[in-house]
């Protein structure tokens, strides 16, 4: 009962009366500062964290989690690397791939491609193509399909595996769903007038679009059984491609696939692969965070000149409470418990808003996206716990500090003095 005096004095002089309407305002402006700046915060960082989440998906929907390679070159034994990946705790499925470069030609245009030759059976259990298909069927990948072709002079109709396509790959070469394409490999063979490239024609069976420029407009899959002969790779194969439970630990995972496989084989993780792209997110949202949090740190600049204003308004009311024999804790606690609530409430009221605000954008597509220029076409929103608790935590942290200055100059006020003179 004795600590709790400080409290319900603190409180007291939050409460407006008539001759202190204009210190209760600049309070409430203040408390308003605060969760103004908290819900602006809490929204952005949703967002933020709803695109980061978005492109993470779209990632790993098209790269494996992890890619196990030999400084040697080609894998001839990719069975056996399958078979040791999945008795590592968190890989989910394993499937070997083809990584190379090619040159695509078709009647209106030519390009070059990344080419990347997958298992139709089991490509959509490491990567997830399929859903974002767009037109055709990516279970055509591999299987035969008749095109119309110019054969000597004549139009005649042959039949041709199929691939799949970026949308903005299809889009340079002028072809959709069903259209031929010539892959030109530059692994080809010596011949008496040269070296004789290796072509082969193709049909288009599905073109995607991932919303990512490089994936779009690069990328070529193609089976196995079509990929190997084209690049001369035999029976082998680029590397495995693992799918693991949880992708943040896909760096731990692949150093344990390293050391029970040994050398010469190394892993390459997602996120050592898209680096860059990573680590702007990161920094893009630290500096959100920090500029935002200034909004805070205006209204808790706020909060103590409020504070300021109130301990020379109540210099005879601390010189009385001292005076009785309240400590300099006991008087400094006053005010910091009195910017405390302030500070809390104000929190509270903007992580509410800004949960409400998230919600809403999140079930409602208020705000469109030009699709031309983002890969949605409305603001992605994710609600993550640990960002409101972060930022709750910050904002009473920042105003909490705010109150430390009149505190101390309350605690200091000597009570001898204000009675001389007042």
């Amino acid at each position: 009962m004795v600590a709790s005096w400080p409290l319900r004095v603190g409180w007291r002089y939050l409460r407006s009366r008539r001759r202190e309407r204009f210190v209760s305002a600049i309070t409430l402006i203040a408390g308003l500062g605060v969760a103004i700046g908290v819900m602006a915060l809490s929204l952005v960082l949703s967002v933020m964290t709803g695109f980061e989440h978005d492109l993470r998906q779209r990632i790993l929907g098209l790269a494996p989690s992890v890619a196990v390679l030999s400084m040697s070159g080609a894998v001839r034994e990719p069975a056996r690397i399958e078979k040791v990946a999945e008795g590592v705790d968190g890989v989910i499925a394993a499937a070997p791939f083809i990584y190379g470069q090619v040159m695509l030609s078709s009647a209106s245009g030519v390009s070059g491609a990344v080419l990347r030759g997958v298992d139709p059976e089991r490509m959509n259990a490491v990567v997830d193509i399929a859903s974002f298909v767009k037109e055709g069927d990516a279970a055509q990948l591999g299987r035969p399909r008749q095109v119309t072709t110019l054969l000597d002079g004549e139009e005649r109709k042959v039949e041709v595996s199929q691939v799949l396509l970026g949308f903005e790959l299809a889009g340079v070469l002028g072809v959709g769903v069903g259209d031929w394409i010539n892959v030109t490999s530059p692994q080809g063979a010596a011949a008496a007038l040269g070296f004789t490239p290796k072509v082969r024609r193709f049909a288009v069976g599905a073109i995607f679009d991932a919303g990512m420029y490089e994936y779009d407009s690069t990328v070529i899959f193609m089976g196995l059984d079509d990929a190997r002969p084209l690049l001369g790779l035999g029976d082998a194969v680029t590397g495995v491609e693992l799918r693991v439970e949880d992708p943040d630990e896909a760096r731990a995972i692949g150093d344990g696939i390293e050391k029970a496989l040994g050398y010469p084989f190394y892993t390459r993780d997602w996120m050592e692969v898209n680096r860059n792209l990573m680590v702007a997110f990161q920094l893009e949202k630290l500096v959100q965070f920090v500029v935002l949090m200034l909004i805070v740190l205006v209204a808790a600049f706020n909060i103590a000149s409020t504070l300021i204003m109130v301990v020379m308004e109540k210099r005879k009311d601390i010189a009385i409470l001292k005076s009785m024999g309240a400590t300099n804790g006991a008087v400094g606690a006053i005010f910091v418990l009195q910017g405390a609530i302030v500070g809390v409430v104000g929190t509270a009221l903007g992580l509410g808003a800004g949960l409400c605000g998230a919600l809403l954008l999140r079930r409602y597509p208020l705000i469109d996206l030009p699709e031309d220029v983002f890969y949605v076409s409305t603001v992605p929103v994710r609600i993550e716990p640990l960002n409101f608790v972060l930022i709750g935590v910050a904002a009473v942290v920042i105003c909490l500090l705010a109150t430390l200055y009149p505190a101390w100059r309350a605690s200091r006020l000597a009570p001898v003095e204000v009675i001389r003179y007042e």
